[in-house]
């Protein structure tokens, strides 16, 4: 087994442009965690999803949730580009579950609207989620990441 995770790690330095893969070392939040790729940390923000702040209703849920599908695991992520603080934008992948999705399938995160494409896979993943009362969804009137952070300034 450790073979393998050594193995596995030794292919960040192979794996395809816009693509990492590294052991995750830290999850920060519901939709940011942090990468170990060679000797580098990387810090990821998850794509196409806002997920609640750390002090937010959920807030606490969602980065447990990201972190019992990633925290030392091997993730790849495919790379995005970079957001307005530096961090790597991109698609996570943990023991082949796309975490993007599965933390919005679970309620734990919402489609950021103004950085997912309308034909995005996610918002159905949402719609199916909020139908089921998951998660966040489970809250009568759940108040958005985006919002609830304009209001705290």
């Amino acid at each position: 087994m450790r073979f393998w995770l050594v193995y596995l790690l030794s292919l960040s330095s192979v794996a395809h442009a816009g693509e990492l893969i590294g052991k995750v070392v830290n999850v920060h939040d519901g939709d940011t965690l942090t990468v170990l790729v060679g000797s580098r940390q990387v810090r990821v923000r998850l794509a196409e999803i806002d997920a609640p702040e750390r002090k937010q209703a959920f807030g606490t849920r969602s980065r447990q949730s990201l972190a019992e599908l990633c925290a030392g695991a091997v993730a790849r992520v495919i790379e995005r580009g970079k957001d307005r603080y530096g961090r790597t934008l991109g698609t996570v992948h943990c023991a082949s579950a796309d975490v993007n999705a599965e933390q919005v399938r679970r309620g734990m995160a919402w489609v950021f609207g103004r950085f997912a494409a309308k034909d995005s896979p996610l918002h159905a993943l949402q719609a199916e989620a909020r139908a089921s009362a998951r998660g966040l969804w489970a809250d009568p009137r759940p108040v958005e990441p985006w919002a609830w952070r304009r209001v705290q300034r």
